[in-house]
């Protein structure tokens, strides 16, 4: 009897231990750290860089800061509105957030960077956006584009961080400068596995802006957070990645949107598949339409698509295997796989990748082609780390 409540005992104290270690493990976002931040707001006119992402426990940043008197003057919203209800690419307009009135700037279409007549009453400009961990992800380059407004206007720059859903994976070739574009401003790998908080620290750091005088930088980090951990994010980033094995597959994916295949958009299921209409490259059969805020005009609209599924895909990370089977097929077919080169060599960054495939070279020689300037990557980026790396 002694023996048994005495394995009782040690089994609760086993327990406890483990629910305290996981209680001190517990991922808390930098918005959520209200303490770490709000004192460097009262008193401040401030700019919000957010989208829907942005949230407090169970509030958007900006009814948390209002709820507690930070006098916010200016929203600029990225690619896929304030809201993240608009699709890749939409035209996104000014306006005004109907529950609180604060203005809205467009930082999509036109005006991808904001003026200095919109910095000109703000003293502090706050980026909260969920980011996905991958360069052609454009929320990377509003972060880097918002920055150097600020370093050129004097304005302070908060960066409230958020994990890094593909942190864990350092792979692509390094954007190399002739194909900078929105889709790719950064010199960094396809996957550089870090936060968008390091990533502005790198950007300083590096002296990548173009600004003159030194920014007024300040990151609030993610508490209790590690390259270890595996993240799932809270809401969908965008309309067209809505979870997390899409998430896991864009890196992969996403150089399909320079060719003729389809990745799904306008379907239950984007970046989720690849196919094409002629050229069958799976089983599944399924027709894009028209989706409000997410595919208005999808490729291959109304057509029967034939494509590979990858729903239960474990894929993670950056694999060419599908792009050289579709290569591969097309060969086969009139007309050539990639349809958009400048468009295919800017998501890139670089023109090595189209120009291998041409070459007839599998995945893994590709792939190695830039093996040496990933580690040189990794190596470069040290200093700015937040948090632990295996």
């Amino acid at each position: 009897m002694r023996q048994t409540i005495y394995a009782f005992l040690m089994l609760m104290i086993t327990i406890s231990v483990l629910l305290c270690s996981f209680q001190t493990r517990a991922i808390t976002v930098a918005a959520e750290r209200g303490d770490q931040y709000l004192p460097m707001l009262k008193g401040k006119r401030v700019g919000l860089v957010v989208n829907q992402s942005a949230r407090v426990y169970d509030l958007h940043l900006l009814d948390y800061l209002t709820d507690n008197q930070v006098n916010v003057v200016r929203i600029f919203a990225p690619e896929h509105g304030f809201r993240g209800n608009k699709g890749a690419g939409v035209y996104i307009t000014d306006g005004k957030d109907t529950k609180t009135g604060v203005p809205i700037v467009s930082l999509y279409g036109t005006n991808k960077k904001p003026k200095p007549a919109q910095l000109a009453d703000i003293d502090v400009l706050v980026f909260d956006i969920q980011d996905v961990g991958v360069r052609f992800y454009t929320y990377l380059s509003t972060l880097f584009l918002t920055m150097e407004a600020a370093q050129q206007n004097g304005v302070s720059f908060l960066v409230l961080d958020r994990p890094n859903p593909n942190i864990a994976y350092v792979d692509g070739p390094v954007l190399d400068e002739r194909f900078r574009s929105f889709v790719g401003m950064l010199p960094v790998p396809v996957l550089h596995g870090m936060t968008l908080g390091e990533l502005a620290l790198m950007s300083v750091g590096e002296e990548w802006l173009d600004g003159g005088a030194k920014l007024d930088l300040t990151v609030i980090p993610v508490a209790s957070y590690s390259a270890k951990d595996d993240y799932t994010l809270p809401i969908a980033p965008s309309p067209n990645l809505p979870n997390q094995r899409a998430i896991y597959l864009y890196p992969s994916l996403c150089l399909f949107e320079a060719t003729r295949v389809s990745v799904g958009r306008g379907s239950d299921f984007p970046f989720q598949v690849f196919g094409h209409d002629q050229v069958p490259l799976g089983a599944l059969a399924f027709s894009p339409r028209s989706i409000p805020g997410a595919a208005m005009h999808p490729k291959l609209k109304g057509k029967t698509v034939y494509a590979r599924d990858l729903r239960q895909s474990q894929q993670r990370g950056l694999s060419l295997d599908w792009l050289v089977q579709a290569h591969s097929a097309f060969e086969l077919y009139p007309e050539a796989l990639i349809n958009s080169p400048s468009f295919f060599d800017k998501l890139a960054g670089t023109d090595v990748i189209r120009l291998a495939l041409t070459q007839g070279l599998k995945a893994h020689q590709i792939e190695a082609i830039w093996a040496q300037e990933v580690q040189a990557f990794k190596t470069r980026r040290l200093p700015y780390l937040l948090y632990e790396r295996e």
